[in-house]
């Protein structure tokens, strides 16, 4: 975690606008990064544990697959990427301590709001507004980490901040899977919603803002004037490099959403797995994993880059190619054993884009457009890749269900994961107009 230290001492406005600087030692943004990484993790937690409790769900309210796509799809990721443009407008001009702390509250409430569901609209509910909650956590931390960490290290720190993801899964499966197992779905909800209000209250109490642009030498930033959103938006379109990032991500969360909703009903069926058994063996394999690649990813770029900057682009596309091949002995193996077996290995390289993908965006944004940089990404891969993904298997599965049966999820899941090639493709573009891109941005 050192990585994230050099030039480390950065100086921070106090959340209330009048109050001065202060200079924060290394351990306090070690803390901030940390306290970051761990609301990322709660976020992953109440967003995907839907996916380990969808099995029961259905059996319980008799949802089709289609419904249960929905849920977990569509309904989650249209709130969740739409409002992720105006809080982000908003985070770009106002504390972003404050949006982060009243977003963990309300989602976290939501999640723990969905225990008490008791048919498919009061779920539904509760679900967008998880979604309505979340959606003010991405952009705001992305862009505080930008201003706490400079460009030379900021893969590295996104990267560890990216740790929350596979962090978060692993809780969420093995915790949820077990609670599901032994008292229920309905209590595993409250059991993961509840400690995420006393999150709120200590990010809200420890954090501290950095002044806008601190990390790049530009301390007079939240001086500027806001640009206006058509002036946003018309910025980063110009920059190629942006446009190929954020098709890649938004294709790329196509196939990672798709797998990770579904993955544990596709254990379930195929092989009867019990909740517990299917938590604790996703939570081993794409916890660790997801860890290891997310890591490793934002090391190589920040090392890599020092001799091409391309290689910040080049290392999610690698990734992604190197995953594809696996997925056929995931989806086509004949036992459960050989199914984790071959999921171990593509986990670690589909993980690898997270600290790359994000450090580019904030350093192909101007300073006060940052927020709104990440949430834009966000918006892909949210809006396209979580509404679409899971939808998509959920459909593919219904439809191949009158050949293969109990079987059609697996097949469902093979041919979505192949969209991996086609963002790969989008990174590769991407990082050929990087350099040029990058020095505009400077």
């Amino acid at each position: 975690m050192t990585s994230i230290d050099e030039d480390g001492a950065v100086a921070a406005a106090l959340t209330p606008a009048h109050e001065p600087a202060a200079h924060f030692s290394k351990p306090y943004i070690r803390y901030a990064i940390g306290m970051l990484t761990t609301v990322y993790a709660v976020n992953l937690i109440d967003r995907q544990i839907l996916s380990i409790l969808m099995q029961p769900i259905k059996q319980e309210m008799q949802l089709s697959d289609t419904a249960l796509g929905f849920l977990s799809g569509i309904a989650f990721a249209l709130f969740y990427a739409t409002l992720g443009i105006p809080i982000a407008r908003l985070a770009d001009k106002r504390s972003r301590v404050n949006i982060i702390s009243i977003s963990v509250a309300l989602w976290s409430f939501m999640t723990a709001l969905c225990g008490l569901a008791q048919n498919f609209w009061q779920l539904l509910a509760s679900r967008i507004l998880v979604g309505v909650g979340e959606a003010g956590s991405g952009p705001s931390s992305h862009s505080l980490i930008a201003d706490y960490v400079p460009l030379e290290t900021r893969s590295s720190a996104l990267a560890i901040y990216s740790l929350g993801i596979p962090i978060g899964i692993m809780i969420g499966f093995s915790v949820g899977g077990w609670l599901e197992q032994l008292y229920g779905w309905r209590v595993a909800f409250m059991a993961v919603g509840v400690p995420g209000l006393l999150l709120a209250v200590i990010v809200r109490l420890t954090l501290r803002e950095p002044p806008r642009g601190h990390a790049d030498g530009v301390a007079q930033a939240d001086k500027a004037e806001q640009p206006p959103l058509r002036e946003v938006a018309s910025t980063m379109w110009k920059r190629k490099s942006f446009r190929h990032l954020v098709t890649a991500i938004g294709i790329q969360a196509i196939a990672g959403y798709g797998v990770l909703i579904w993955v544990p009903s596709f254990l379930h069926r195929s092989y009867h797995m019990t909740s517990g058994e299917v938590g604790t063996a996703l939570a081993f394999i794409l916890g660790i994993g997801g860890v290891i690649g997310t890591a490793a990813g934002g090391y190589l770029a920040d090392h890599l880059a020092k001799r091409n900057v391309r290689w910040q682009l080049w290392i999610p596309a690698l990734g992604g190619v190197i995953a594809v091949p696996f997925s056929f002995g995931i989806y086509l193996s004949g036992t459960s054993f050989e199914t984790l077996a071959w999921f171990a290995i593509p986990i670690i390289f589909a993980n690898l884009y997270h600290g790359p993908v994000f450090a580019m965006a904030q350093a192909l944004a101007p300073l006060k457009m940052r927020a709104m940089a990440a949430a834009i990404l966000l918006f892909m891969s949210s809006f396209v890749g979580m509404g679409i993904g899971p939808q998509l298997v959920g459909i593919l599965s219904d439809l191949l269900h009158p050949l293969y049966g109990a079987d059609s999820l697996r097949y469902a899941l093979l041919c979505v994961s192949m969209a991996h090639i086609w963002s790969a493709a989008h990174f590769w573009l991407a990082s050929k107009t990087l350099p040029e891109d990058l020095a505009i941005a400077q």
